[in-house]
């Protein structure tokens, strides 16, 4: 601000002295640091002015604010120009007395002071702002009181009516400039001593008025190097001329602030001080002095042009709203948005810009926000902007806007255009609902490995989430086991609807004339779409039937590894959003990761089906039958959730009329488990032929069990067992087993146990118990021997043998089966098949984690009329006490018609005994379902059948045994070995060989 001097005006023609004064007033009146801040504005009054004209006009213009020292025109030209430059922003309130006021604001006499200053260059945007902040307090101001009626404030000089004490700085309704402008009075008396001080002074210089009274301001407030220009100063004034300049001042210390302290005295400031000479009741001359604090002024200047720069390049549309709600100036982006230049916008309502709902809501808010001054952030807003059909979403921010006494004086709207980050924030969210679904499809698709729940998944995470109808339809021929399904090329081939679900109750479904029934077998024609999907494996949009309820129907083909396992059909009723590319994508996922579901559930199906019928294949065919033995089993696989187990059980009829008893579990499930199954199975029934002993089967076993995870076989397995190496824990085949073997003659049982439970018996009157057979290894580890324990079973007792699945599962411990299962054998003596039934019903045997297996055995002893048993000398005569035997017990029970084929061949394993054995001979008969003759000797050589030559008289011995029995065979014993031939009975059905026929078949 550039340097502003003192303009001087006299009641009368001054001297050439005093002008020269006068010009020089402003090395006082203007500081140095703001000597080059201050404009030029020094004026001289008219040279007739006087103070009878200042003191005429006074008591009219000088009402609380700047008096009035105009000459006599000058409240007419005030008045006139205040009425000229602001006829539009004067309310229809204001009084006749609106001019003097006006003027009294702004007097023409001192168009440069501080207001004029402050504002200088922003001098009428300043004004508009002002009028347009608080057009109706000036209005009450210029009328005299609120309702407009002059007998607000009467004639006076000085401060008129009651001024608060406290911070505000009107004393009249707000709305006045003064709201913004600190402006005080105060007079000094003839002496040159403060004798009137009002309270605005008082704010200004934070003096009280008993204090202020009496002081001589010079002295007071003016620094001493400027004290002596001052006295000469208040002298002029005295004389009657006035005076008008900027003044720093320092307020002098308060009276209870230290002496000595360095900051005792008061604030410092710079005023701009309009006096006017005056006299006193007595005709004395005096003073009246108006101050105006330049500062604020200045702070008002800048804030000014801090709004003007804020507000005109705001990149938001930025609008002012006055009490009524129309607006009172728009800024020029929201002019760019809504078209027309910036004026264009003064008073139009939010009607003029929104839709009817919509700006009847936001009006709600204004009048909220107007009321309770309550602000909103981020509110939405959707309209249209002119020219343009395109929804338009913008994020408003409202608060209420204050005058500077507090008053609300309209509401602020700043508005940001949203519609770009409202479709990228649905974008997002499109996404993350797709992502959600698709993690959800992961979670709930493919827990079950069955065809039809896996689609009944798929349906109960698209509906209602993705659609409001879907189907699934798969092909018949997998469903049914085939490994291609037919008419692939044409997509014509016949499908199961396997799952529907539906959002809207009983909701027809666009997928032709009638709906398909979940289990239906069905075909789509050539031409529609649904085909076509299958054909190209593409997904294809069904175009929906006129007043139909479907609108958007999507056919997706399920494609799991390059094969087309059916078809999904997912559609939107009417009212929801069509499907979309976003849409399209997301359902050939949902549809692809499904398909894989459901084609690892059908693989599953397959080979679970596969492993059941092999392992079915390799148990024994019904009820097995054996001699001194009553034979009831059961077998359970697991559910279809688990893969088929390694259980198996067998039941194999061994020479001389014994029986073995064979339980097992192989470690591990699937087709795997089950092909070990059947290899350790077959193995077990060899072995046994061999009529080896229990523990040296068990011993066998475990070498091809550890062979069948070495692709050298059994050598190989024994070779490496010894060197440490890294077993692929995939190609061990670990299994458990208990073989028995059991003498109808003798009625006693052999066991080994190579890691299996142990046996249960029940005999006749007492309680179940667990035979006490050493747990070996199981078979495939190796290394240990095998304990063999024979136990003599009365007559009627039941022995039970079993695996781990019938008395093991998640719910409760092995030994609580244990006794679980040994209490439900309570009562030995009913059937076997309702004690097996007894026992599956008693026992948790339908949790289906584990295959069950169950053999259960009666003893039967043979009857000692049904054995022949002698001892023969080794001498050659005892060939024919042999046949004498023989012929005398087969008469005995009545099997005539074996007697010359028993006779021929007992002769001859006797003379065999004789010529190639060692020791006594035994001999003895066994009648059962079959006849059977064995002869012992104490020799260890096998007897091995050769073929004769023709030219051999002899060696044809074991041939004719051969020929004329129905088997035969020899077994090692503990003191020699036993040579065995077995005769069908005469009414068994199997007709029996001529003696003669067959040694004529010999040559």
């Amino acid at each position: 601000m550039s340097e502003i001097p003192a303009k001087a005006t006299e009641s009368e023609d001054p001297s050439g002295g005093a002008r020269a004064d006068a010009a020089g007033d402003a090395a006082w009146a203007v500081p140095d640091d703001t000597t080059g801040a201050v404009p030029d504005r020094a004026t001289a009054g008219p040279a007739d002015t006087t103070p009878d004209t200042t003191r005429d006009h006074a008591p009219d213009t000088t009402r609380d604010h700047a008096p009035d020292t105009t000459p006599d025109d000058g409240p007419g030209r005030a008045a006139d120009d205040t009425a000229d430059a602001a006829p539009d922003r004067a309310p229809d309130g204001m009084t006749d007395t609106a001019p003097d006021r006006a003027s009294g604001h702004a007097p023409d006499a001192t168009p440069d002071g501080a207001a004029g200053n402050a504002a200088n260059g922003t001098t009428d945007r300043a004004a508009d702002d002002v009028a347009d902040h608080a057009p109706d307090a000036v209005a009450d101001n210029a009328a005299g009181g609120p309702d407009g009626g002059p007998s607000g404030r009467t004639g006076g000089s000085g401060e008129a009516g009651e001024v608060p004490g406290d911070a505000m700085w009107q004393s009249s309704p707000p709305g006045s400039i003064y709201d913004y402008i600190k402006a005080a009075s105060f007079s000094i008396g003839a002496d040159g001593l403060v004798d009137q001080w009002s309270v605005r002074a008082e704010q200004i210089f934070g003096i009280p008025a008993e204090r202020a009274v009496g002081m001589d301001p010079i002295q007071a407030f003016v620094s001493e190097d400027r004290r002596e220009f001052g006295q000469r100063k208040m002298a002029e004034i005295l004389d009657g001329r006035e005076w008008t300049g900027l003044v720093p001042f320092r307020a002098p210390a308060s009276e209870d602030a230290d002496e000595g302290a360095e900051d005792s005295g008061g604030r410092e400031g710079l005023a701009e001080v309009y006096v006017m000479p005056t006299t006193n009741e007595h005709g004395e001359r005096a003073a009246v002095c108006i101050v105006v604090d330049v500062r604020t002024l200045r702070t008002i200047e800048t804030d000014l042009a801090a709004s003007q720069a804020i507000f005109g390049q705001s990149p938001f549309g930025f609008l002012l709203i006055d009490t009524d709600l129309h607006v009172r100036r728009a800024n020029q982006r929201f002019a760019s948005i809504f078209g027309g230049g910036v004026d264009d916008h003064r008073g139009k309502g939010v009607h003029d810009y929104l839709p009817h709902a919509e700006a009847e809501r936001v009006t709600a808010v204004l009048r909220r926000v107007l009321e309770t001054g309550e602000s909103i952030t981020d509110m939405h807003v959707t309209g249209q902007v002119p020219g343009s059909d395109e929804r338009r979403h913008w994020s408003i921010n409202l608060y209420r806007v204050h005058s500077g006494s507090g008053r609300p004086i309209g509401i602020a709207w700043l508005g940001t255009d949203i519609t770009a980050r409202r479709a990228a924030a649905r974008e997002a969210a499109a996404a993350r609902r797709n992502l959600a679904l698709l993690n959800e499809a992961g979670a709930r698709i493919g827990n079950s490995l069955d065809l039809e729940t896996t689609a009944r998944e798929l349906l109960d995470v698209v509906v209602p989430g993705f659609c409001d109808l879907a189907t699934v339809d798969l092909y018949q021929g997998l469903l049914v086991g085939d490994e291609t399904p037919p008419g692939l090329a044409d997509g014509s081939a016949e499908l199961r609807r396997v799952a529907f679900a539906s959002a809207v109750s009983d909701a027809p479904f666009a997928g032709g004339p009638a709906p398909v029934a979940v289990g239906a077998v069905h075909h789509f024609p050539f031409n529609s779409p649904c085909a076509d999907a299958l054909r190209t494996a593409r997904p294809q949009q069904i175009p929906a039937d006129d007043g139909g309820l479907v609108q958007s129907t999507l056919a997706v083909p399920m494609v799991a590894h390059d094969t087309v396992v059916g078809l999904a059909q997912f559609s939107r009723t009417k009212g929801s959003e069509p499907f979309g590319e976003r849409d399209r994508a997301l359902a050939v996922e949902l549809a692809a990761r499904a398909a894989v579901c459901i084609d690892n559930a059908r693989l599953y199906r397959r080979e679970h089906e596969r492993a059941l019928i092999l392992q079915r294949s390799l148990l024994p065919p019904g009820d097995p039958e054996a001699s001194g033995l009553d034979i009831a089993c059961r077998y359970l696989p697991g559910n279809a959730a688990t893969e088929v187990g390694g259980d198996w059980f067998d039941v194999i009829e061994l020479p001389g009329h014994r029986t073995a008893l064979v339980v097992g579990d192989v470690m591990g499930r699937g087709l795997r488990a089950a092909v070990a199954m059947g290899e350790l199975r077959t193995a077990v029934r060899t072995l046994a032929l061999l009529d080896l002993e229990p523990a040296e089967v068990l011993s066998a076993l475990d070498e091809i069990a550890r062979g069948l995870g070495t692709p050298g076989g059994v050598q190989q397995a024994t070779r490496t067992a010894r060197q440490p190496r890294d077993a692929d824990l995939s190609e061990v085949y670990l299994a458990t087993c208990v073989y028995a073997v059991y003498d109808s003659v003798t009625r006693r049982c052999t066991f080994a146990n190579a890691g299996h439970l142990p046996p249960v018996l029940v005999e006749p009157g007492e309680s179940a118990l667990m035979l006490d057979v050493p747990p070996g290894m199981p078979l495939g580890v190796g290394g240990e021997p095998f304990e063999e324990v024979e136990v003599e079973l009365p007559e009627g007792a039941l022995l039970a043998l079993y695996t781990d699945g019938l008395v093991e599962s998640r719910d409760h411990p092995l030994d609580e089966g244990l006794q679980a299962f040994v209490g439900a054998l309570t009562d030995p003596s009913r059937p076997l098949e309702d004690v097996c039934d007894h026992v599956l019903n008693t026992l948790d045997t339908h949790h289906g984690e584990d295959d069950i297996a169950l053999l259960m055995a009666r003893v039967q002893g043979l009857p000692a009329d049904r054995v022949g048993d002698w001892t023969l000398p080794r001498e050659p005569r005892s060939v024919g006490r042999a046949r004498e035997y023989a012929r005398t017990q087969l008469v005995a029970w009545d099997l005539e018609p074996l007697v010359d084929t028993t006779e021929l061949l007992v002769s001859e394993l006797v003379t065999n005994a004789l010529r190639y054995g060692e020791g006594e001979i035994r001999l003895r008969l066994l009648l059962d379902r079959t006849l059977v003759c064995e002869v012992w000797d104490a020799g260890l050589v096998q007897p091995r059948r050769r073929r004769a030559r023709d030219t051999d008289e002899g060696g044809r011995g074991l041939q004719l045994v051969g020929l004329l029995s129905a088997g035969w065979g020899s077994r090692r014993t503990p003191r020699g070995k036993t040579v065995w031939f077995e005769l069908p009975l005469p009414d068994g059905g199997t007709p029996l060989t001529d003696p003669a026929e067959a040694l004529l078949s010999l040559f």
